[in-house]
């Protein structure tokens, strides 16, 4: 049965896509027998998925079918958090919702009211359409979603004007692979294949991380940088190559600015002085520095894991910077990749919006628990969750549990599951999932564009974002004709609004996948060029440098005391990259942390334990671990309630201050304490 069969077919195999937040862009192969999904796998239309997907993706059935589905809309009854509604119409939903919504308005005008929403779907059709035609017109605050890519995303725009990066497969052909804070094994599995080849051709494999993962135990190096310290790292790289005259001259003459200025922030950054701040060696250092200067090609893999802290756009920067100062670029497999969203520039993913961003406030989403405590003619009395579980995965969670808690705080959540968040709502509304609605998406590491119909009828009375949203702008009085509202007429909008839209469609309906202007595998400064003003590399920009606390390339202190002297991380595993299915991990985590670290605080492996500082405490068991250097503990990323005895989670723990540049979540910047739980 083909992909284009209609989604009431009761049975056969169809051709998907993943649009969950992973570079990979996974085409999938879904088995549907009596109308139900009951398989995914991969399928060969993304070749550089290459038939087969992760573990946390084979699972999706159960997230369709499992008891946590929202079968209906439903109004509260009882207190807020304890998750009990009583079964409504779609109708009287959406009256209500409606009717909130223009009071609100009414009363307050349109920043009481605010969206929130981020990355549930990386999809063109679930976000930015409709939805915001409804918030634009009525003049809601505005989310700034900080909470993951911001500082990366203004350090790459900054010096690069966000530059397409290396092709996944073109890291096959490196001489050296440096892992620069990401973990591929866990998020991204598809780059595993091409390092493997590039190892076996006799490529060397540096990884920088806190942790030692899958891949640093592979590797030729690893150097294991407390949290928050790689920006030390990345200039003493830089001085050495300037100082070393390993600097490409020539290149940075023709295709850089700032050069010089790099040069001098750089210098009092040695090999010894890097290394104290980070708690590495010097050699580490200096064997690092060599490796990159003497390989060709040479790729970088930055991932966000450097971002997230109070330097954490700084430290971006001068990663990114490396390859221009080296001269790395010009031949494939050489330069960088972080996100490469930017090849997909010519798609306008608000094409379909048809209205302008209002003039209204601008609210940091990492600062939603504070945003939710302002009072008078600042408050928010209405909070409006899609895409997004912000209890779970926004620093300051108790701000936040307490801001929900508000008796005069509206909060809607429209979700597929009944999520932490969404037990504190006064209206849950049921939503369709990818494979339940038409879906258009693009990877940001893979460069693949796809279009994958709906292939099973939606479970229960869920809706597609894009349906809710156009009929509450019917209900609250801001349709306008010619709005887009149908699947169809959205997908035709965006892609229309490259120039290539016909191109585009003709390509997916093919083969299944399109290709951005540049190709599938650009090679950076031959086939894709900086996107700044003068196309060139803007190696110390000065609107970054107005922005960054103390300038650009400023180290800021560690935020440790001696009262919380641990670093602790919340990286992604091999279970959850976001709190996207994490109703399916029902198992109680563990607090990771170096055997050194536990018996200095008469801890056992297996014990209960205590992590605290002063926004909060998690309780839950520790695991002892030789992959974490001493200082540093580790708690999942993308965890639910109720996997700690406390319900709580590292958010918990995670400061609500921003990082240098792009308002950005300092996460590796909480600092605790652990104590066995029977001392409590």
């Amino acid at each position: 049965m083909s992909a284009s069969a209609p989604a009431a077919a009761s049975a056969g195999r169809f051709t998907s896509a993943c649009p969950l937040d992973c570079p990979d862009a996974c085409s999938l192969e879904v088995t549907v027998e009596n109308g139900r999904v009951v398989a995914l796998g991969g399928s060969d239309a993304n070749p550089v998925t290459a038939g087969y997907i992760c573990s946390k993706v084979r699972r999706f059935p159960e997230h369709l079918y499992g008891p946590w589905r929202i079968p209906h809309p439903g109004i509260r009854v009882g207190r807020k958090g304890e998750g009990r509604f009583r079964r409504a119409s779609w109708d009287e939903a959406l009256d209500l919702v409606a009717e909130k919504l223009t009071s609100v308005r009414k009363r307050r005008g349109g920043e009481g009211i605010l969206p929130f929403s981020y990355g549930g779907s990386n999809g063109y059709l679930s976000q930015d359409t409709t939805d915001a035609r409804l918030f634009f017109r009525l003049g809601a605050s505005r989310l700034a979603r900080t909470v993951c890519a911001a500082p990366s995303s203004t350090a790459a725009r900054g010096l690069y004007g966000k530059m397409t990066g290396i092709a996944l497969p073109d890291y096959a052909l490196a001489r050296l692979i440096v892992l620069w804070g990401v973990n591929p094994s866990v998020s991204g599995i598809h780059l595993l294949p091409y390092i493997q080849q590039a190892q076996k051709r006799g490529a060397k494999l540096v990884v920088v991380d806190p942790r030692r993962t899958r891949l640093a135990e592979r590797a030729d190096l690893h150097v294991a940088v407390r949290p928050g310290a790689d920006l030390p790292v990345a200039l003493a790289v830089i001085r050495w190559l300037f100082e070393s005259g390993r600097a490409d001259r020539a290149f940075l003459s023709e295709y850089a600015t700032g050069a010089e200025e790099l040069a001098r922030r750089s210098a009092p950054w040695t090999f010894e002085r890097a290394a104290e701040a980070a708690g590495v060696t010097a050699g580490e250092i200096e064997q690092f520095a060599g490796l990159y200067a003497e390989a060709s090609p040479a790729a970088i893999r930055c991932g966000w894991g450097v971002e997230r802290s109070r330097s954490g756009g700084s430290a971006t920067a001068a990663i990114l910077a490396l390859p221009t100062v080296a001269g790395k670029f010009g031949v494939r497999g050489g330069g960088y990749t972080m996100s490469n969203s930017p090849a997909w520039r010519d798609i306008d993913g608000l094409a379909a919006a048809r209205e302008n961003a209002p003039s209204s406030r601008t609210v940091n989403m990492n600062r939603l628990g504070e945003a939710l405590g302002w009072t008078g003619a600042d408050s928010v009395d209405l909070l409006f969750v899609y895409n997004a579980n912000p209890l779970m995965t926004v620093p300051a969670q108790e701000k936040i549990r307490k801001g929900l808690l508000r008796d005069d705080l509206f909060t809607v959540v429209f979700d597929p599951v009944l999520t932490d968040t969404a037990r504190y709502a006064d209206v849950v509304l049921p939503a369709a999932t990818f494979l339940e609605r038409r879906e258009l998406s693009r990877g940001y590491g893979a460069l693949v564009l796809q279009d994958a119909p709906a292939v099973i009828s939606p479970v229960g009375e869920a809706r597609p974002n894009h349906e809710v949203f156009a009929e509450l702008c019917r209900r609250t009085g801001v349709f306008r004709e010619g709005d887009a509202e149908s699947a169809d007429d959205i997908a035709r909008a965006i892609l229309a609004s490259s120039g290539r839209g016909a191109e585009l469609s003709s390509r997916m309906t093919a083969g299944g996948v399109a290709s951005p202007a540049e190709g599938v595998s650009p090679v950076q400064f031959v086939d894709a060029f900086p996107k700044t003003s003068d196309g060139k590399v803007h190696l110390v920009p000065a609107d970054l440098d107005a922005e960054a606390r103390g300038g650009l390339y400023a180290y800021l202190s560690d935020p440790a005391t001696a009262a919380f002297p641990l670093a602790l991380i919340s990286p992604a595993t091999d279970r959850t990259i976001s709190s996207t299915l994490g109703e399916l991990h029902r198992a109680e985590a563990a607090l990771e942390m170096h055997p050194s670290d536990a018996a200095a605080r008469g801890i056992g492996d297996g014990e209960i334990v205590r992590v605290y500082n002063a926004m909060g405490e998690v309780r839950c068991k520790a695991r002892l671990s030789r992959a974490l250097k001493p200082g540093v503990v580790f708690l999942p990323k993308g965890l639910w309630s109720h996997n700690t005895a406390s319900g709580t989670t590292a958010t918990a723990l995670s400061p609500d201050t921003l990082a240098d540049l792009g308002g950005g979540a300092c996460f590796n910047d909480a600092r605790v304490e652990v104590s066995p739980a029977r001392n409590a």
